[in-house]
């Protein structure tokens, strides 16, 4: 039998018993609009949560700190204890920082700045902590939502008030852009030998031999309020999180504020007149080129992580999700299955006599199986259409309704469904592979008719 025959003889066969067979179809639509929408979901939030966490530059970004002393991110727990003698540890300095910027598909090198102020606002004082932001921070969503504006420029004295500090400011933290603040904090400031030398004090020429040709002394600066955030966007920074001024990081650098890592060699009598990073934020062409670069800096003697293996959980999460939501969509699919095996074994009861005269004219098993596995893909082929449609449609009602609930609680919108490509296509031919397989009892069985007992039922 020719395809062009077995094709409108199977779309005849459907025509007749159209009601049944379009409850039938609309069964597979149901089934496969399940499974889209669910899967849609799965999608939708994995996308979304990679979008987000990709936006805040952290796939991209490996961070590197000094083994000496290491206490991981933000510095919190124990020291870890390292088999390395002290005397090799390699310091933090602004000759790793060169170093590291000479190395392969690196773009961006940048220290964690971060210090303790106060900041004083109409007369009041305020503790925080202050946190050095580099000018690729502007494409990050923390910044998406900025009351005021970003820095005018990489070197411009200006700050960037994080909401929750700025309301202690003010109780209207809108009022606050375009307004002037006061830092005050500590600086680390090198002491040369000829300083030394000429301290009449004996003690203090013995305190800044011991101290390593530094002092801590106080100063301020005056910052203009640029703008005002909700969020805080140093943990996609390198900050670790925690910061609540920001500032451009080559005001920051500026300052020669002490830092932690400064406190630490001072009190250890240690120190050195040459400066010192807390951790470095590396910037990588492409979050494929982490690993490498994240090898090349431990092979330097420096510590470095990066969010990668995070990554990879996250994903293997949402795989388990999918999968999940995929098996409770695929059970529709089943019950909608089993409706096409009914249908098709109704048709052969009604269709004896007219499979035995195409037996009769000459039609072998194979054309029978054929007609009915044709009258099953059409049905799978039109109800997979239909249930993608169906699915998108539930994934944009139940985008909708969270998109309303989330702005009655003063949140973004997000998008929590999403239908790719793929995830169409696959669901279409799931639904025609389901409807095959339906087919396979009812085509088996009409091939196997007797013509001559087919001719004579009535």
């Amino acid at each position: 039998m020719k395809l062009r025959d077995l094709s409108e003889l199977a779309a005849r066969n459907l025509r007749e018993a159209i009601l049944r067979n379009s409850l039938t179809t609309l069964g597979v639509a149901v089934g496969v609009a399940s499974l889209v929408a669910m899967l849609s979901l799965g999608v939708g939030l994995q996308t979304l949560a990679s979008d987000r966490l990709t936006k805040s530059g952290l796939f991209d970004a490996v961070f590197v700190t000094s083994r000496r002393d290491f206490r991981g991110p933000g510095g919190d727990g124990p020291p870890r204890k390292s088999s390395t003698p002290p005397e090799k540890f390699k310091p933090l300095d602004e000759e790793a920082r060169q170093h590291f910027a000479a190395l392969p598909n690196v773009v961006d090198v940048y220290p964690q700045i971060r210090f303790l102020t106060d900041v004083r606002y109409a007369g009041n004082s305020y503790s925080t902590n202050v946190l050095g932001v580099p000018e690729s921070s502007r494409a990050t969503s923390a910044f998406d939502s900025i009351t005021g504006k970003y820095f005018s420029s990489p070197t411009a004295e200006e700050a960037i008030l994080q909401q929750d500090f700025a309301k202690e400011l003010s109780p209207q933290p809108s009022t606050l852009v375009g307004q002037e603040i006061t830092l005050r904090y500590a600086e680390r400031r090198a002491v040369s030998s000829d300083e030394i030398s000429k301290e009449p004090d004996i003690d203090k020429q013995l305190d800044e031999m011991m101290s390593g040709g530094i002092s801590i002394v106080s100063r301020e600066k005056k910052l203009r309020i640029a703008g005002v955030i909700e969020s805080d966007p140093s943990a996609g920074i390198g900050g670790f999180g925690g910061g609540r001024v920001f500032l451009p990081i080559r005001v920051a650098e500026q300052l020669h504020a002490a830092q932690a890592n400064d406190v630490q060699d001072f009190v250890r009598g240690g120190g050195s007149a040459k400066p010192t990073y807390a951790a470095l934020t590396i910037r990588v062409k492409n979050p494929k080129n982490v690993l490498q670069v994240e090898d090349a800096i431990k092979k330097l003697g420096f510590n470095a992580f990066s969010l990668l293996d995070a990554a990879r959980s996250l994903r293997l999460v949402f795989t388990v999700f999918d999968l999940f939501l995929g098996l409770f969509g695929s059970l529709a699919l089943t019950v909608a299955s089993l409706g096409i095996i009914n249908t098709l074994v109704m048709a052969i009861l009604e269709r004896r006599r007219e499979i035995g005269v195409l037996k009769a004219l000459g039609a072998t098993d194979g054309d029978v199986k054929n007609l009915f596995f044709a009258e099953a893909g059409a049905m799978g082929l039109l109800g997979g259409l239909l249930g993608v449609t169906f699915g998108w449609l539930i994934g944009r009602a139940l985008t909708f309704g969270t998109t309303i609930y989330l702005r009655s609680q003063d949140l973004p919108a997000v998008k929590i469904s999403y239908v790719p490509w793929w995830l169409a296509a696959s669901a279409i031919l799931f639904a025609i592979v389901v409807s095959l397989a339906a087919g396979l009892y009812p085509a088996a069985r009409a091939a196997k008719l007797n013509p001559v007992e087919a001719l004579r039922y009535e």
